[in-house]
């Protein structure tokens, strides 16, 4: 246990501050590579749910016509239905 300390103190305070500037330039640089992996994933995210929006609001106008077809088809239907019974009735 004391062996990585005399060889620490061996260093002298030059050597011991160059050790900290080396260790804090390594953990900079894993932080610099976490925060552009970060940025690349978010990127990446921003475009699938751009994407993912685009074909909701697709659906979301394809069910929107379906429906307003589905209700002229029903009106249609109880439009004839009525002149049925009606041409039924006069007859």
């Amino acid at each position: 246990m004391t062996a990585p300390f005399s060889d620490l103190a061996s260093l002298g305070a030059a050597g011991i501050m160059g050790t900290m500037w080396l260790w804090e330039r390594r953990n900079s640089r894993q932080r610099d590579e976490q925060l552009t992996d970060s940025h690349d994933r978010i990127t990446r995210d921003e475009q699938r749910l751009s994407s993912l929006i685009e074909v909701v609001e697709h659906n979301t106008e394809a069910l929107t016509r379906f429906t307003e077809t589905q209700t002229h088809v029903q009106t249609a239907l109880t439009d004839l239905r009525e002149e049925i019974k009606n041409g039924h009735k006069a007859a």
